[in-house]
């Protein structure tokens, strides 16, 4: 249709139409003059309009779905996030009490050998003033330490104090190869000196060359002159290897250490040394013997059969 003058009017009357049937539409109600029409126009397009229904329904389904599981993703987010504070602080929790239980063992250490120790935290772990097995603590000059105190923690000597600056200190390991603390066997006075070998057991190099050693022995610190650098008494390790006696004029064991060296938390810098030597009340009880059970078998003779009987007879 061309866009005239008439088709204007047209579409203008056609209009106006429309508002009139709407209008008398909605007074009448069910009573309404194109109720009828109506009717018949939702027989004719209500099947079609069926079928497009449910043509669009599933795709405002989806989206309404897809809606609402951005907002379920929202909250599984914000669970997932939850959760994994909640796993955090759980594993805080068992942190914590990992530090507890080490420094409840060190107090009983301390307290056992009545060393006055500073304790501290191990924040670094490697590679320090040319040694190859030194850890840094979070304690240093500012709160009492000095060069060449021992260190240890609730299983026994972690090693001494080498380097110390205003709020940190660095400390030599017992399990480094330039390492070495004089040593006494436990129940007796069989003296020796402890090497370090990295992550093998300590090489110790006893000064009587026919002491009588065995597997399981215990070994504790000897002390030093003025306690410096080691304080007597500290737990050191376990006899796990006695090498043969020889010709030499020492003798040469191998020893676990008590001390977990790649497993060093909370450690005790020694500040004051005892007044007396602890000599071996600071080591832990020795385990009791699990015997070993025996089975006694008893045999009981046989009676004879009756025909070997009266072959005898």
């Amino acid at each position: 249709m061309r866009d005239t003058k008439e088709s204007r009017l047209l579409l203008v009357l056609l209009i106006a139409i429309a508002f009139a049937l709407i209008t008398v539409d909605i007074r009448g109600g069910e009573d309404s003059p194109v109720d009828g029409a109506r009717q018949a126009a939702a027989t004719v397009f209500g099947p079609i309009e069926n079928g497009v229904s449910s043509a669009v329904n599933p795709i405002g389904n989806a989206v309404t779905a897809v809606r609402e599981s951005g907002d379920r993703h929202d909250r599984l987010a914000e669970l997932e996030r939850e959760n994994t504070a909640l796993k955090a602080e759980l594993g805080s929790d068992d942190r914590n009490r990992s530090r507890l239980d080490q420094l409840d063992k060190l107090l009983k250490i301390s307290g056992k050998g009545q060393y006055g120790i500073k304790g501290a935290q191990v924040i670094a772990i490697g590679a320090a003033q040319g040694f190859s097995w030194t850890i840094t603590i979070d304690a240093g000059a500012n709160d009492g330490i000095q060069r060449d105190m021992t260190v240890l923690n609730g299983d026994g000597l972690v090693g001494r104090v080498t380097t110390v600056g205003p709020n940190t200190a660095t400390v030599l390991l017992a399990s480094d190869p330039d390492f070495t603390v004089g040593t006494r066997m436990e129940a007796g006075d069989e003296l020796g000196f402890a090497s370090g070998q990295g992550d093998r057991p300590l090489r110790v190099e006893l000064l009587n060359g026919k002491a009588e050693i065995k597997k399981g022995d215990r070994l504790v610190t000897f002390g030093s002159q003025a306690d410096k650098p080691f304080v007597p008494g500290v737990p050191v390790g376990v006899v796990s290897r006695v090498d043969p006696p020889g010709g030499d004029l020492t003798r040469t064991v191998y020893v676990t250490p008590y001390v977990s060296f790649s497993k060093l938390d909370v450690v005790g810098v020694v500040v004051q040394a005892p007044e007396k030597d602890p000599r071996d009340t600071v080591l832990p009880k020795k385990p009791k013997p699990v015997p070993t059970p025996t089975v006694t078998v008893t045999v009981t003779p046989s009676a004879p059969a009756d025909g070997q009987y009266q072959q005898e007879q």
